[in-house]
C-alpha cells in the first residue's frame, strides 16, 4: 500500500482529493499547520473507510515539513503521490508597486522551498518503488503574472519553473510532474472549478501521466 500526501490540507479541495485517493487505495498523509482541523478532517475520511492521518507542519519551516514526511511514511507506507497545494496568505498578494525585496521572502519561502523540501523528502521512497507522482497546484498567476498580486506571481513562476524542470528530469525514472492551473475560485457549484471535479481532474493526471501543464478551464481573457 502506497501513500498519497497532501500539503495543504483543507476542507475543500484538499479533502476532495484526499477522499478520491484514499477511494482508489491509498492511504492519505494530510499535512498542514492546524492540529485540530487535521483531526477533523482524517475523522471525516474514516466515515468514508480511509486511512488518513494528520501531520502538523508549517511550510516555511523546513524541519517540520521534513519530519512530517518522514512520519507519514513511516506510519503509512512510502509515499507515491504528492500533492502540493497549500493557500497563499493574503500577505503575499501585494500590488507590485508596493512590494518591497523582504516582502518576497515569505511567497518565496513558501511556493519554492517548500515544494523543494517536499519533494526531496518523497523522492527517495519513489525512486524505491519506481514510481510516483509530483502534483502542483497553482492560481491564473503562475502563467499570467498579475501586477496586484505580486508576490503570488513571483513565487508561483518561480515553483512553475521549478516543477516543470522535475518533469523534464524525472520522466525517466517514471516519476511524473505535473502542473494544475486553477484561474478562477474553487466553489462546489463550479462546473469545472468544484472540489470534486478538481479532485478528479488531479487523479486523472496522476494515471494518464501525459502532459506537464493542465488548466481546470480555459484561462479568461
Amino acid at each position: 500500500m502506497t501513500t498519497f500526501a497532501l500539503v495543504g490540507a483543507g476542507p475543500g479541495l484538499g479533502l476532495a482529493t484526499a477522499r478520491r485517493f484514499g477511494a482508489a487505495g491509498h492511504t492519505v498523509a494530510l499535512i498542514a499547520r492546524d492540529a485540530e482541523k487535521l483531526d477533523e478532517l482524517t475523522a471525516d475520511l474514516a466515515r468514508d473507510g480511509i486511512q488518513a492521518r494528520g501531520y502538523p507542519a508549517d511550510v516555511l519551516d523546513i524541519e517540520s515539513l521534513t519530519a512530517a514526511f518522514h512520519a507519514a511514511a513511516a506510519d503509512l507506507g512510502p509515499v507515491e503521490i504528492l500533492q502540493y497545494s497549500p493557500v497563499p496568505r493574503t500577505d503575499f498578494m501585494k500590488p507590485v508597486l508596493d512590494t518591497s525585496a523582504d516582502d518576497l521572502d515569505a511567497p518565496l519561502a513558501f511556493s519554492v522551498k517548500g515544494p523543494v523540501t517536499a519533494v526531496n523528502a518523497v523522492l527517495p521512497g519513489m525512486r524505491a518503488l519506481g514510481r510516483g507522482t509530483l502534483l502542483f497546484v497553482n492560481g491564473a498567476s503562475a502563467v499570467r503574472p498579475n501586477p496586484k498580486v505580486a508576490g503570488t506571481s513571483i513565487a508561483f513562476a518561480a515553483e512553475s519553473a521549478y516543477a516543470r524542470m522535475l518533469h523534464d528530469t524525472l520522466a525517466a525514472e517514471n516519476i511524473h510532474a505535473a502542473q494544475l492551473i486553477i484561474p478562477g475560485a474553487i466553489r462546489p457549484d463550479a462546473e469545472h472549478s468544484s472540489p470534486d471535479r478538481l479532485a478528479q481532474r488531479l487523479y486523472d493526471i496522476h494515471t494518464e501521466r501525459d502532459a506537464f501543464r493542465h488548466y481546470s478551464e480555459p484561462l479568461p481573457n
